[in-house]
């Protein structure tokens, strides 16, 4: 079955002065998949990531989205925005319960009560915080932390959902049910997942596709087992093999 491309870039740059600190020719991402976007540390896997979820601009290139360019107007790229979203590497969680946490873009959106709590309870139930619904999120352990930054990304129902090494600092019980919960919202919502890890194993875990970055270039790009199996470039070799340090 042929996946419909859901983003599209063309000579994707981004510099800092006069650094260059990314550069892509081209990217094409499929709906409905999960992309692992990996790399040795500085390879600029971050900032693609912050440019693909519209977080910051690019230097140069062409963007588009679900098949339109990216919008100029800002009560337009608005619209487009609200189809994605982004859960960092370390949770930023507010000085609020749970329950709040969660609900909070909803509520921005100004879904109506009924809604929001079905959807909050709802999300409590699979990350398994049913019980601390009312804690205070402050008080929560890491893994519990990053939890309630997945369900406030979840309850959203985004299109595209960005994740910047989320089980980076996380035991493996809780990488195993974040993974899960990855798997999940993919298989049963279609969402599309963009995933940094410098895991390898997680990364053939849970991606279809992968792009691999190296000092700021897009080197290769391609289904996981052909990136693993078979790579073109010497330097996915090392890396994909252990031989390269990151």
């Amino acid at each position: 079955m042929e996946h419909k491309v859901i983003i599209e870039a063309t000579g994707l740059s981004k510099c800092f002065g006069e650094r260059e600190v990314l550069r892509a020719e081209n990217i094409t991402l499929c709906a409905g998949n999960i992309i692992g976007v990996m790399g040795p540390s500085g390879a600029g896997k971050s900032t693609l990531l912050r440019i693909l979820s519209l977080l910051d601009p690019p230097t140069s290139g062409v963007l588009s989205f679900f098949g339109q360019p990216l919008p100029a107007s800002p009560s337009e790229r608005l619209v487009m925005r609200r189809r994605l979203t982004m859960v960092m590497q370390k949770p930023v969680l507010f000085d609020a319960s749970v329950f709040d946490n969660i609900a909070f873009g909803l509520k921005a959106r100004r879904l109506p009560a009924g809604e929001i709590s079905r959807r909050v309870e709802e999300s409590l139930e699979k990350i398994g915080l049913t019980a601390q619904r009312r804690q205070k999120a402050k008080t929560l352990s890491g893994g519990e932390a990053q939890r309630v930054a997945l369900a406030r990304a979840m309850v959203l129902e985004p299109e595209i959902l960005f994740l910047d090494e989320p089980t980076a600092n996380l035991d493996p019980a809780n990488v195993e049910l974040l993974e899960g919960l990855l798997r999940s919202l993919n298989r049963e919502l279609g969402t599309t997942v963009v995933i940094v890890t410098h895991n390898l194993f997680q990364a053939r875990r849970l991606a279809g596709d992968i792009l691999f970055l190296c000092q700021g270039s897009l080197v290769e790009a391609g289904p996981t087992e052909e990136i693993f199996k078979r790579p073109l470039d010497l330097r996915t070799r090392a890396f994909v093999e252990g031989r390269m340090i990151y």
